[in-house]
């Protein structure tokens, strides 16, 4: 950064503009904000030099001078409205967010506002950084830490009725508690978004952030016709912004349509025209393969799929859960087929036939045995199943219990006569 500054005009921001290399106009943005001047004309043209140089450095990926670039502006922000010096610091946010993995210092550069925010007392900025640290905190995976930050934030904006801010909050909580497995506090958050958005406007993009938290909350309890529904309004939200998300909502569409043995509607619904070319990619293709797999009925073509689609199926958390389910469905469905002309067969006959490695047959078979899904043993020893005949229920059993039952009423109804006879 040199020191000697650049005079507060838009010929300055026109110089910048017109240099060669990102470097030369990062330098003459810094001289701009140099110009120690405070007239209203200047800190206009110093705002518009904050922006561009907050650009510039984005697509340069110099995270840390964008929070080098905050901690020097503090001064600044005592000289323009608070309403500008919130716009400032959240554009600077976002534009560290844009840069990819610095996680870590979007957590400390939070924090740090958060103090300064304290200290001049400018709660409405805080109040909107504390929201934005605690998803962080939640991506990160510290969700007591998140947790106990939103539990004083809700608080605090109930009392302001500041709804807008509330629905980003509950529907924040909601997503924290699901992530801790907390389903009924997660429907609760969320029932609570939904009242305080009912109450106002609510940009699109939120609204099919709302949807989709709802879509995955009904599709955890396992009410996929419902979800459909919210991922398909979340679709049609994200898709008319442009939104990145719409690709979750669609592939989360797709899912549910496999999980209620839809999965030949799945071609259909990516090859259709809303869909067309502008979504297609590894998201789509994992979940073809998948219903492809289920369609067929192969484990075989399903483990492929799971193999061949890692990223976009096991580390998607909503998606491989579900799907896990869906295999161990297939999987007993398979083996339960597969035993049935038999009354002893070998292991590794059955593994041979299913096309699975014998020590996972074997597992899954003893789990079945356990969860009395058929009667039989295995015999370890020679390698068998043995599968028992479903055992006859003796009808002389029912019977009795019938007789002594209606005993029981004879015997009730003959005491509540003497008794009559005897007052």
């Amino acid at each position: 950064m040199s020191s000697s500054y650049l005079p507060a005009t838009t010929d300055s921001l026109v110089q910048a503009t017109e240099t060669k290399t990102p470097s030369e106009a990062i330098s003459i943005l810094y001289r701009v904000l140099d110009n120690p001047s405070s007239s209203s004309e200047a800190l206009r043209i110093k705002e518009q030099a904050i922006s561009n140089l907050s650009d510039l450095l984005r697509q340069e990926n110099r995270a840390e001078e964008l929070k080098n670039l905050l901690t020097q502006l503090l001064p600044f922000f005592s000289l323009i409205p608070k309403a500008k010096t919130a716009k400032i610091v959240r554009g600077i946010v976002d534009a560290v967010a844009k840069i990819p993995d610095t996680s870590d210092l979007q957590i400390a550069l939070c924090k740090e506002i958060v103090q300064w925010t304290r200290a001049e007392k400018r709660n409405f900025l805080r109040q909107r950084i504390e929201a934005r640290l605690a998803a962080l905190l939640m991506e990160n995976k510290e969700y007591s830490e998140a947790l106990n930050l939103l539990s004083g934030l809700i608080k605090e904006v109930r009392r302001l009725d500041d709804k807008l801010l509330l629905v980003d909050i509950d529907l924040l909580e909601s997503k924290l508690h699901f992530s801790l497995r907390n389903l009924p506090k997660a429907k609760a958050a969320l029932t609570a978004a939904r009242t305080a958005a009912n109450a106002i406007y609510v940009p699109p993009a939120q609204q099919g952030t709302i949807d989709l938290q709802s879509g995955i909350l009904h599709a955890e309890e396992k009410d996929y016709k419902t979800a459909y529904s919210y991922f398909y309004e979340a679709f049609e939200a994200f898709n008319a912004l442009e939104d990145p998300q719409a690709i979750y909502s669609l592939k989360y569409m797709l899912l549910c349509k496999i999980m209620v043995s839809q999965a030949d509607d799945v071609a259909g619904i990516i090859s259709s025209p809303k869909v067309g070319l502008q979504y297609q990619g590894p998201e789509l293709d994992a979940m073809k393969a998948i219903a492809d797999a289920h369609s067929k009925r192969s484990l075989k073509l399903f483990e492929t799929a799971l193999r061949n689609f890692k990223a976009q199926l096991e580390e998607d958390p909503i998606v491989h859960r579900h799907l896990s389910s869906l295999y161990d469905t297939l999987l007993e469905q398979n083996l339960c087929r597969l035993i049935e002309p038999f009354s002893r067969v070998e292991i590794a006959h059955i593994a041979e036939l299913i096309e699975l490695p014998a020590d996972h047959v074997e597992k899954k078979l003893s789990q079945m045995i356990l969860d009395k899904k058929f009667a039989g043993t295995l015999d370890q020893g020679a390698g068998c199943l043995v599968i028992f005949d479903d055992p006859k229920t003796d009808a002389i059993y029912p019977a009795t219990l019938e007789t002594i039952s209606n005993m029981a009423k004879v015997v009730d109804s003959l005491y509540v006569r003497s008794a009559k006879i005897m007052a």
